[in-house]
This record gives C-alpha cells, sequence and structure tokens, in this order.
C-alpha cells in the first residue's frame, strides 16, 4: 500500500464532512432570507434557487430534486425593453419529485404529490397527485396510475436491496450479478428510501428549520 491509498480515505471524509457543512450554511442562508422550506428535502448543492427573490419559494416537506434543477421566481427578459422585471410565486407542495435539469418559472403552483419528468419546463401550475412532464410539463397521468405500473412491473423485474447494492457498499461481485440481471431489461433498487428519510444513508435531507 502507498502513501496515496493512506491519504485518500481520510481526505474523502473531510471533503465529505465539508460538503455537508456547505449544505447545511446554504439551507439555512435560504431560510434567513425568507425562503419557506420544508422538513426532509433532498435539496441538492446543484439545484439553482433565485436567491435575490427566494421569500417567494416555498417547498413543502418531503420534496426531492434531481440534480442541476433551477426554481426561479423572478424573468427579467423583457427589462431592458420595458424597465419592468416579471416576479412571482413559486409554490411546490408536499412529497413532490423533481427530475434532474427541471426548470421552474415564476408564478406557478405544483400540486401535493406531483411527479415532473427530468428536463421539463414548468411554466404553468400543475395539479395535484399526477404526473407531469414536457415542455412546457404537462399531466401525463395520474399518480395512481403510475404507480400502479410501476407496482406490477416490479412483480416481474430484477430488484436490489439498496442496504447491501448502494454504491457506497456494493462489491464488485455484486456490481457483476446487477450488471448481468439488467442485460435485457430495467429493474429497482428497493428499500431506499426508508433508509434516506430515517438519515441511515443516501443524499443529507433538511433538518427542522431551527
Amino acid at each position: 500500500m502507498n502513501v496515496l491509498d493512506l491519504l485518500l480515505p481520510p481526505v474523502v471524509a473531510i471533503k465529505r464532512a465539508l460538503d455537508r457543512a456547505r449544505l447545511r450554511r446554504r439551507w439555512a442562508h435560504l431560510r434567513d432570507q425568507g425562503m419557506q422550506l420544508g422538513v426532509g428535502v433532498n435539496l441538492p448543492a446543484s439545484t439553482l434557487i433565485d436567491d435575490s427573490h427566494c421569500f417567494l419559494i416555498s417547498i413543502g416537506d418531503y420534496c426531492g430534486f434531481g440534480e442541476q434543477c433551477h426554481i426561479l421566481a423572478h424573468d427579467a427578459q423583457m427589462n431592458e425593453y420595458l424597465e419592468a422585471t416579471r416576479i412571482g410565486r413559486v409554490t411546490i407542495h408536499e412529497s413532490c419529485h423533481i427530475g434532474a435539469r427541471t426548470v421552474v418559472l415564476p408564478g406557478v403552483e405544483i400540486g401535493p404529490r406531483t411527479i415532473v419528468g427530468a428536463n421539463s419546463v414548468v411554466s404553468r401550475s400543475l395539479p395535484p397527485e399526477t404526473v407531469c412532464a414536457g415542455a412546457p410539463a404537462k399531466v401525463l397521468c395520474t399518480l395512481d396510475e403510475y404507480l400502479a405500473r410501476h407496482r406490477a412491473a416490479i412483480e416481474h423485474s430484477p430488484t436490489f436491496d439498496y442496504a447491501t447494492h448502494d454504491i457506497s457498499v456494493v462489491t464488485p461481485d455484486r456490481k457483476a450479478a446487477m450488471i448481468k440481471a439488467l442485460a435485457d431489461q430495467d429493474g429497482y433498487m428497493v428499500g431506499g428510501y426508508s433508509i434516506m428519510i430515517s438519515g441511515r444513508g443516501g443524499p443529507m435531507l433538511t433538518p427542522p428549520d431551527a
């Protein structure tokens, strides 16, 4: 074992601790500026929040955001011509899950328990308990229809326990088995949400507002 092998684990642990501390400071800053940010939210560092108008943004409990989402509460594109910037409230209700690189524009409300597909543009309000996607985002189906499809698919698909197959613990043998099992069909990682919401693994979630 060389010196680099000895130094790498402590360096990785220090970086992880610094990243988590930076994320906690960011959440506290947003709340201090008046943004409503619920409990148990997966709000990654890559999520762009409209800092200048974050007090117009409300995110409910247990929401989740994919990487590189944008949440905007102002639109200054016409400012040069009109000397005016459009501003609007953004309300994302509880248990919404927003796919990676989705843009949420000013003046919209996303109803509770709504899923928005990756790369969508939310330019108008979306109803509760629906699955939406597109640019502009529109309703594709109800949440119940979406869940029923996946429940049926899980019965006939490869499944992998998150506790033993997450990237932080998965062994080379298990990786090889996953690659083989997923050669001709998709599968499902199961049990991860319970671990994440309990704080035993997965991404860090927002704590209660102190």
